[in-house]
């Protein structure tokens, strides 16, 4: 059960562009935002931030991005979270074969090198205290440009925010992602039943 329900998306006015922006992207407001709205400038700032981060201009595949995301969201604990992400990279072109093996990556045949690598510095990035090290910089600098790293790092940072908000807040996860979180989530030993709206 949520500690604070969601807002009807009517309630501020004010946030329509942002919540069309959730729209667009998602296909539906998030219950976050819906809890967010009751600070307004909290919801423009998120989707300003996720704006840049999932900016159509990125050099970094959009779907990969998702996989990231769902990577130090799992590091995390949020499985509101694992559940969008997972949902979003089907929807951008990530094969479900592909995101079921997300968590055998080092060794799957459908992970390169570089995605190796971005994939273990998204896990140490959002490991509690971070555990990147020197060396996980440098092998990601073998497979990345540093603007790509930004975007990267850029993923990582918006679920750190993410994740906490929702495990504290016990956003209920809304219909649209709880099928394919049941679906990859519950293959893992992941209940996705305290984030049920």
């Amino acid at each position: 059960m949520a500690r604070l329900e969601p807002l009807p998306v009517e309630t501020t006015p004010a946030l329509a562009d942002a919540f069309e922006q959730y729209r667009r992207s998602l296909g539906f407001v998030p219950n976050s935002v819906l809890i967010m709205q009751r600070r307004p400038r909290l919801v423009k700032a998120l989707a300003a931030l996720a704006a840049a981060v999932w900016d159509p201009e990125s050099t970094v595949d959009p779907g990969f991005k998702r996989l990231l995301a769902h990577v130090a969201s799992r590091a995390h604990g949020c499985q509101y979270c694992m559940a969008h992400t997972a949902g979003g990279a089907i929807k951008l072109g990530v094969s479900e074969e592909k995101l079921a093996a997300v968590w055998d990556f080092r060794g799957s045949p459908l992970y390169d090198e570089a995605e190796r690598a971005a994939l273990d510095f998204s896990l140490a990035a959002a490991a509690v205290p971070n555990d990147v090290s020197d060396a996980m910089f440098d092998r990601m600098r073998l497979h990345w440009d540093d603007d790509q790293i930004v975007e990267i790092v850029g993923v990582i940072s918006l679920f750190g925010f993410m994740n906490r908000w929702n495990d504290t807040m016990a956003t209920p996860l809304e219909n649209e992602p709880i099928e394919v979180g049941e679906k990859f989530l519950a293959a893992r030993g992941w209940s996705i039943g305290k984030h049920r709206a």
